[in-house]
């Protein structure tokens, strides 16, 4: 089995390690990784803006760098949101729309992918650590992603899987509606905080760096005990990779 990265923005350029954690894992359970050179940004920051024309440049280079894939991975719920659910909008032009088609079905989120292409339950590693898992929006919302992170995680020896109470409420974040809706993201960040730290966990796990970058930010400012971790770093490390 073959699959091709799509490597998001925020992981290219703040969390790349959470990229090589994500290719550690694959190739682990036997998966031949490619990188796709030349890939630029999906567009979801633009096309959120409102920006839609603007990205249907954007949408047709992403699209035919990776349509002939036969598998395209990435660990981000909303960039794959944004090319499975909102390509299906802009208007591309006939070549591309063809190619897409072929496209909005192989393009997976990485516990999407490892779960539901791969079937797999427990990838055996151990972390002995107590956890939360922090539910995000698109992941969940749009996708349909829901007990796919929460299997892979449980299902890792040591482990101490805490549920967080209202688990699947926003934090806050949304791109540039954390700065547009200042006041509003903040107290959702405060929120989902306080519900972290009820749960005593030493870290909340997440599959959207974006979200767990926010939530970070606001623990760490405020001198919380729990740090995040994207589940692909926590597979990673539970099989010390």
């Amino acid at each position: 089995m073959k699959v091709a990265l799509f490597i998001p923005c925020i992981t290219e350029h703040l969390l790349p390690e959470t990229g090589i954690s994500m290719v550690r894992v694959l190739e682990h359970l036997g998966v031949e990784v490619e990188y796709v050179e030349n890939q630029t940004c999906c567009g979801q920051p633009a096309f959120n803006a409102g920006y839609h024309d603007e990205v249907i440049p954007m949408a047709e280079h992403f699209i035919e760098l990776f349509a002939d894939k036969e598998y395209v991975i990435a660990p981000s719920g909303s960039c794959v949101g944004m090319v499975r659910l909102h390509y299906e909008r802009l208007p591309l032009s006939e070549k591309a729309y063809s190619k897409y088609k072929h496209l909005q079905s192989r393009i997976f989120e990485f516990t999407e992918f490892l779960v539901n292409v791969m079937k797999v339950k427990s990838i055996g590693g151990s972390f002995n650590h107590r956890v939360t898992y922090h539910q995000s929006c698109h992941l969940a919302n749009e996708l349909g992603i829901v007990s796919q992170p929460r299997d892979l995680i449980k299902n890792i020896d040591n482990i101490d899987f805490v549920e967080m109470e209202n688990s699947s409420v926003c934090c806050g974040f949304g791109g540039t509606f954390s700065y547009k809706q200042e006041d509003i993201s903040l107290s959702l960040v405060a929120q989902k905080a306080n519900y972290i730290e009820a749960t005593s966990a030493e870290y909340c796990i997440g599959a959207d760096s974006s979200c767990l970058m926010n939530i970070d930010g606001y623990l760490k400012a405020h001198n919380m005990k729990a740090r995040t971790m994207h589940i692909a770093d926590l597979l990673a490390q539970s099989l010390g990779l």
